[in-house]
């Protein structure tokens, strides 16, 4: 199976550049899963249910969240309609939507799609990994689903790799958001489980984490906030992560990550 995932998408620059890119990289690659990471495609916070939509329709089979999940209030509503919009599963009891979802693909197999949060420097959440524990013992690799892909959304990236070995073996991809910088840490565990600490956003990179520069640097020198943090415009960088995995067993065989812009040094999967 070939799977493509693309990193947090932050405001309109990240989600033009993922609606731009989508069709045309799931028919040069033949993608069988492409799973995209839609926290910050509304404003730089939250998605709303047009944004949701418009990457379903141009090929997205299922789109995660993270810590900005509900920035929009309108997802509280709408996020129980979208079949494939997926927040953190270690959010409370009874937060809308849900944590998980196992799509169907064009060829009629199926992949398990969840979202987690690390509790590291993050919101006290449920244990992600008892969660995991939990989903993974419902929906098995090559049992129930032909690939299952986790988003661990966290800020350190010693929990994200103790989650990733935790999985080894179970799991086909653990893929590291929240952090929007691409770390050069991509491979494959002993039992077969592809991983990296970030995908890295899709975005402009001539900014600080997707936002215009003045203000946090200003926050950074002055101390005292002077506005609120704004999305950079200029022209997007893609990043996510490409991986193909053994039809037999649902591992991972190949890695690679995927940049694709006028910034960053250009990233592209060489084996398909």
């Amino acid at each position: 199976m070939r799977i493509l995932f693309l990193g947090d998408l932050v405001g309109r620059a990240g989600r033009q550049v993922a609606i731009d890119q989508i069709p045309r990289l799931r028919t040069k690659w033949k993608i069988d899963l492409l799973v995209v990471n839609g926290e910050n495609a509304a404003g730089g916070f939250g998605i709303n249910e047009d944004i949701y939509e418009s990457l379903i329709e141009v090929g997205a089979d299922a789109v995660t969240l993270g810590n900005h999940a509900f920035d929009q209030r309108e997802t509280l509503v709408f996020i129980e309609r979208a079949e494939r919009l997926v927040r953190p599963a270690n959010y409370p009891p009874g937060t809308p939507g849900r944590g998980s979802v196992l799509v169907e693909l064009h060829d009629g197999r199926h992949a398990l799609v969840m979202n987690l949060m690390g509790r590291t420097y993050m919101d006290a959440m449920d244990d992600p990994f008892a969660l995991a524990e939990r989903e993974l013992a419902a929906c098995p690799l090559r049992h129930r689903a032909d690939a299952i892909l986790i988003d661990f959304h966290g800020e350190a990236t010693s929990e994200k790799q103790a989650f990733g070995h935790f999985v080894d073996g179970r799991a086909s991809v653990v893929v590291g958001t929240h952090t929007h910088v691409p770390t050069a840490d991509q491979q494959i565990f002993a039992g077969g489980t592809a991983y990296i600490s970030d995908a890295g956003m899709c975005g402009d990179y001539d900014s600080i984490l997707g936002m215009d520069k003045e203000e946090p640097i200003r926050r950074f020198t002055r101390k005292i906030p002077s506005g609120r943090f704004e999305p950079a415009t200029g022209e997007a960088t893609l990043c996510g992560l490409a991986v193909e995995t053994d039809d037999a067993t649902g591992l991972a065989m190949r890695i690679s990550r995927v940049c694709i812009g006028p910034r960053l040094e250009s990233c592209l999967p060489k084996f398909w």
